[in-house]
């Protein structure tokens, strides 16, 4: 099974647990590092994601790809927060934080520059608008390699 293939079926088992508990899904992927595969399902909700919150997403999930077991190699399956300092990467993220600070990291430089940190304006036609020094700057998202919410101490 391919791991696009594998990721689908994942997200089919996932998302009645995530929908009928409040919960949100940022990402789930299907990565080799090393010498094991990793199973890692990113989730959030309206004011933070517990531990607890993780633990039950996990045993659900897994109680639910127990009964199919579709997944031939060995994996190991993490559940976690994306951070307090996610990377952005469904479209609905970009109006969600918008107004938050947020640091870009392009492909290539623009202008001898690669990465900014601005205002989130938002993702409108398919280009990442932020606000910098009071100028709007828009990059099409497909230059983008990053765009990870700030975090200022």
């Amino acid at each position: 099974m391919q791991v696009r293939d594998i990721l689908a079926k994942v997200e089919e088992k996932l998302m009645p647990i995530i929908n009928d508990n409040g919960y949100e899904l940022v990402e789930i992927e299907f990565v080799k590092e090393g010498p094991n595969k990793y199973l890692r399902v990113y989730a959030d909700k309206k004011g933070g994601i517990s531990i607890d919150d993780c633990e039950f997403i996990s045993r659900a999930l897994e109680a639910e790809l127990e009964i199919e077991d579709f997944i031939e190699q060995a994996y190991i399956l993490e559940v976690s927060s994306p951070g307090i300092d996610r990377v952005l990467k469904k479209d609905f993220e970009y109006t969600k934080y918008k107004g938050r600070l947020v640091d870009i990291k392009l492909y290539k430089p623009i202008n001898k520059i690669k990465q900014l940190k601005g205002n989130l304006v938002g993702l409108i036609d398919d280009k990442i608008v932020i606000q910098e020094n009071g100028q709007e700057i828009s990059f099409d998202k497909k230059d983008v390699a990053s765009c990870r919410l700030s975090v200022e101490f």
